[in-house]
């Protein structure tokens, strides 16, 4: 959430966020309603408390004539006390209320706009001529039928649409992906986490996946927990109440684990294949840092992303994305896209996202300096989501005769294959 002392001091600069994201403006109004409602209640709970003490310290000395005027305005002031608290707790809730749904206030720098309204930033790598190789490419799919490396047919069998199995060499890349970034992520001094998969609601809503994303999210409701649909839920609220001393931050944590999202928004996207589907492996980067170093460290997270991607040698392209895409806890995101050969574009990988102090308000998370207790700043980054990223290996990647080149950065992993094999029918 963000400062509600900074939706006082400037609400226009609120409403201007809240226009870019495309998100509801009289929002703001509201809130700023609902906050003046719990400041007024709240002095005149105090002022009514006060009269109370105050009479109560009278009454004792007070003449019998005096006793029962002062009784009488004690019992009334009990009902006024009654009333005014039940006011301000009233006048909070509806406070607290909106401003969980209010997103983070965008990053002066955002480009403006919607999903296709993002600036390109700059392009690495080199994009397969395929016509001048003389052959067509397959997609992905195709190659790891070949490779017998996927099984989408039997997934949609045992679990429904867009669930697959990684079979043969296809659980062997998988695995070689999470060792390679882990190894990356540990060489740059992220801490390894294996993270739960189940978080209860207030990790859920701290960091700000029940609002918009809230369609995305699988909820069981016997037990009151929520599947993940990235580790940066229980990475971030990891610390979730604590105070941090400043001379520890960077606090930086790599976490592995399964995510599982409905997808409830892309009914007819990406049918085919495993680049869109309701479980994935991730490794996810995570930084808790000082406000003031934020920015810096969102640029960080994208060079380790860069190196990544790199290192897999797959031709790529990073855009700022706009302000109607970030989602309500981003102040800035970076997507790296990499390019998909048989769709003819560039396709997200991985994204960073700058959540300035949004995510530590809400979940009690603050640093502790030579000045003062204050939130603390937090940020995220998917360094592998492993099933695109094999589509954008396989892809990238593959021979005339249907094997798959292996990047060098994943050969030690694979125990030394330097090529995947279509496997005998």
């Amino acid at each position: 959430m963000i400062d509600l002392r900074l939706l006082r001091e400037d609400p226009d600069r609120v409403r201007a966020s809240q226009r870019a994201r495309g998100e509801d403006v009289t929002l703001v109004d509201s809130l700023l309603s609902a906050d003046e409602r719990r400041r007024s209640s709240g002095v005149r709970f105090d002022e009514l408390r006060a009269e109370q003490k105050q009479l109560g310290k009278l009454i004792p000395k007070a003449s019998p004539e005096e006793r029962a005027e002062l009784l009488k305005r004690a019992e009334q002031l009990k009902g006024d006390v009654k009333a005014a608290d039940a006011e301000q707790d009233e006048a909070k809730a509806e406070t607290d209320r909106l401003l969980l749904q209010l997103g983070n206030l965008v990053h002066p720098d955002v480009p403006v706009g919607g999903e296709e309204d993002f600036v390109e930033l700059e392009q690495h790598g080199t994009i397969r001529d395929f016509g001048a190789e003389g052959f067509e490419p397959k997609d992905h799919l195709e190659l790891g039928t070949l490779l017998g490396a996927i099984d989408v047919e039997r997934g949609a069998k045992v679990s429904g649409s867009r669930f697959y199995f990684l079979t043969g060499v296809g659980a062997l890349l998988e695995l070689a992906l999470v060792n390679a970034a882990l190894a990356q992520a540990t060489a740059a001094g992220f801490t390894p986490m294996l993270t739960p998969a189940l978080v209860r609601p207030q990790s859920m809503a701290g960091t700000g996946f029940l609002g918009q994303a809230a369609a995305d999210v699988y909820h069981l409701d016997k037990d009151d927990l929520y599947l993940v649909g990235t580790s940066e839920v229980p990475l971030a609220a990891y610390h979730m109440d604590e105070i941090i001393d400043a001379d520890k931050l960077p606090l930086r944590y790599a976490g592995f684990s399964p995510c599982f999202r409905r997808e409830a928004g892309s009914h007819g996207k990406d049918t085919r294949g495993i680049f869109r589907v309701h479980q994935f492996d991730k490794v996810e980067m995570f930084s808790y840092v000082d406000p003031a170093d934020s920015e810096a460290e969102h640029k960080r997270l994208l060079e380790w992303e860069k190196q990544w991607l790199t290192s897999l040698e797959l031709p790529f392209r990073v855009i700022d994305v706009a302000t109607g895409d970030l989602g309500s806890s981003a102040a800035r995101k970076y997507d790296c896209e990499a390019w998909i050969p048989t769709q003819g574009k560039f396709r997200e990988l991985t994204s960073t996202s700058d959540c300035t102090e949004y995510q530590s308000r809400r979940l009690s998370i603050r640093m502790r300096d030579e000045k003062k207790i204050r939130p603390l700043a937090t940020l995220n980054g998917t360094l592998c989501a492993v099933p695109r990223t094999i589509v954008a290996i396989l892809e990238n990647h593959q021979q005339a005769d249907g094997s798959v080149r292996v990047p060098e950065v994943l050969r030690p992993y694979l125990g030394g294959r330097e090529v995947l094999e279509p496997v005998a029918k």
